[in-house]
């Protein structure tokens, strides 16, 4: 097996195969636990070829990322397509996406914090300009509280809960979710799809409370 990289452009069984086999361990064990053997080993392959579809490691974790925040990207577009975006945004954004790992890599991996700051950019412009039209569409104040600003309050709580989870810890949540329901119920209320400004004409500026 000669040690050169992969560059064709099928996805071969065997290589979606060891990024399926990584990702088992980046989950279950942590991002120490991904190494050319161990990944081999669990795809039931020659370690040679982690070298040949991939290069490095560093290439198949940066490959392993996209793969999955592509797939959140496409989850993201379909919420916020919905007919009830901020209950949709909401209920992906407090479920676990295994980032931690990935955020423990960036420390030691600069083209892991390189694509994980490029997704975020677009993750959270995506969020806010869906939010300005919401804001629009419901005819809601955002001269004291913009569609950025309500979007880095979303990430921010649903951080807070996944950090939180992920350590048994759970005061204050049932009062912190009350919270969130509140303002949902206000902006999309149970029983109506969310108003959008070709559906309802022109929006009556209102303030959220």
């Amino acid at each position: 097996m000669t040690s050169r990289r992969w560059t064709g452009t099928e996805e071969p069984k065997t290589r979606l195969d060891l990024l399926d086999s990584a990702a088992g361990l980046l989950a279950e064990e942590g991002y120490s636990a991904v190494t050319a053997r161990r990944v081999a080993a669990r795809a039931g392959v020659n370690p040679a070829l982690v070298n040949y579809y991939f290069g490095t490691m560093d290439d198949l974790l940066v490959t392993l990322f996209r793969r999955g925040a592509d797939a959140y990207l496409e989850r993201l577009r379909l919420a916020l397509a919905s007919s009830r975006p901020l209950r949709e945004l909401w209920g992906i954004s407090i479920e676990s996406h295994g980032m931690a790992e990935y955020l423990a890599l960036a420390n030691h991996h600069e083209a892991i914090r390189a694509e994980i700051v490029a997704y975020t950019t677009r993750i959270r412009t995506m969020q806010a300009d869906a939010l300005a039209a919401i804001f629009r569409a419901n005819g809601i104040d955002s001269g004291t509280f913009s569609p950025c600003a309500a979007m880095m309050v979303i990430e921010s709580i649903s951080r807070l809960l996944l950090i939180d989870g992920s350590l048994g810890v759970t005061t204050g949540h049932d009062e912190l979710t009350a919270f969130v329901e509140h303002y949902l119920r206000q902006l999309e209320p149970p029983g109506e799809a969310a108003g959008r400004p070709d559906e309802n004409g022109p929006a009556r500026t209102r303030p959220v409370s």
